[in-house]
């Protein structure tokens, strides 16, 4: 990984958008977050939190994200609006020598951000945080049935790589499989500036 490509990716922020009249501001998130992430975790629907590497609704989930933070194993943004966190896109590094070129993006909403495009702002930045960092490929879990974050990973460019069953199980007992799609950094970049796309 480039230091100088990471620093100057991080100049961009923040970041103002705005979006079917609503303002966002996103931004590196910093280790005084994580109460702040924790509450916007805690409102999620239970089933989008499923894909999610650990519980970020618990003190000890959100200790062990703010660990990798501090030792650089994923690089978090959050998007904030009047009413607090309103989303955070993840890029969550490989720690093994084979597989360093590949990295997790998660990406999560408030439900009063859904379908104003945040989601698709907060995968854009995601990717260009992913090519400072010398991400090769990037990867998405979802369950099946979260039909928009996979029309949306689908639109970008990412394709099915495989269903592992039963992968996940709910507070309830009950079983989910789990949705792994793939997309290139690089195709991603090259396919937007084609499109004239930023």
């Amino acid at each position: 990984m480039s230091r100088e490509a990471l620093e100057q990716a991080l100049k961009a922020y923040p970041l103002q958008v705005k979006l079917n009249g609503r303002g966002y501001t996103i931004r590196p998130m910093t280790l005084d977050d994580g109460d702040a992430l924790r509450a916007f975790a805690s409102a999620l629907p239970a089933h989008d939190r499923l894909y999610m590497r650990r519980d970020l609704t618990s003190a000890a989930g959100m200790e062990s994200w703010l660990d990798d933070i501090r030792e650089g194993v994923i690089y978090s943004l959050i998007a904030l609006d009047d009413d607090g966190v309103a989303g955070f896109s993840t890029v969550h590094l490989n720690k093994l020598e084979w597989t360093r070129h590949v990295a997790d993006i998660r990406v999560a909403t408030a439900e009063r951000t859904r379908r104003s495009g945040l989601g698709r702002v907060l995968v854009r930045e995601g990717f260009n945080l992913a090519l400072a960092l010398d991400v090769e490929k990037l990867l998405a879990r979802m369950t099946p049935d979260q039909n928009g974050a996979r029309v949306l990973f689908e639109e970008l460019g990412f394709t099915p790589e495989a269903l592992l069953k039963d992968y996940v199980k709910d507070r309830d007992g009950h079983y989910h499989d789990m949705l792994l799609k793939g997309c290139s950094v690089r195709e991603f970049l090259a396919r937007r500036e084609a499109y004239g796309r930023s």
